[in-house]
């Protein structure tokens, strides 16, 4: 294990944790917007996979300006989510009730990137690292804009559907 003795390194670990957390995100995705049954939201999960592949690409940018590589540590708290998600999937039986459980696995998801993704911007600006916190503020917008999407279409028609079961 590589130690955290510094702002700095404190930072490298968490865009390590981000790039594994996308990258499960990535590999996640598509099972996610298959099961879902309104198409607004698969439209909304295949939007976000996307958008993911940007993220992705954006961290790397990142590590490329650092020297380093961006590999090398799995993010245990995303294993977690996605875990309790296909256990969600493997356990409900009605679409209408799954799409709700899918909006509610997703916002934890997002709110976990928005937790890791608002605080390596605050570690980079702090560090003098503008370009990085700039690029890491167009993912933390986008996965604020991922959750907006989702409650609206939990709020809208999802959860509606889901209590007619």
């Amino acid at each position: 294990p590589v130690k955290i003795d510094s702002l700095k390194a404190l930072y490298v670990h968490q865009l390590k944790d981000l790039y594994s957390a996308e990258n499960q995100i990535l590999e996640a995705l598509p099972k996610i917007a298959e099961a879902a049954a309104d198409p607004k939201l698969q439209a909304a999960f295949q939007a976000h996979l996307q958008q993911t592949r940007g993220q992705v690409r954006r961290i790397e940018q990142i590590f490329r300006g650092l020297d380093c590589a961006p590999g090398g540590h799995r993010c245990k708290g995303m294993e977690g989510l996605i875990a309790e998600g296909q256990s969600l999937m493997e356990d409900t039986t009605d679409p209408q009730v799954l799409d709700a459980g899918l909006i509610a696995s997703a916002q934890r998801v997002e709110h976990y990137e928005i937790a890791g993704y608002g605080t390596a911007r605050a570690y980079a600006e702090q560090l003098g690292e503008y370009e990085a916190a700039d690029l890491l503020r167009q993912s933390l917008e986008e996965e604020g804009e991922t959750d907006r999407t989702l409650s609206a279409l939990a709020g809208r028609s999802v959860n509606f559907q889901a209590m007619e079961v």
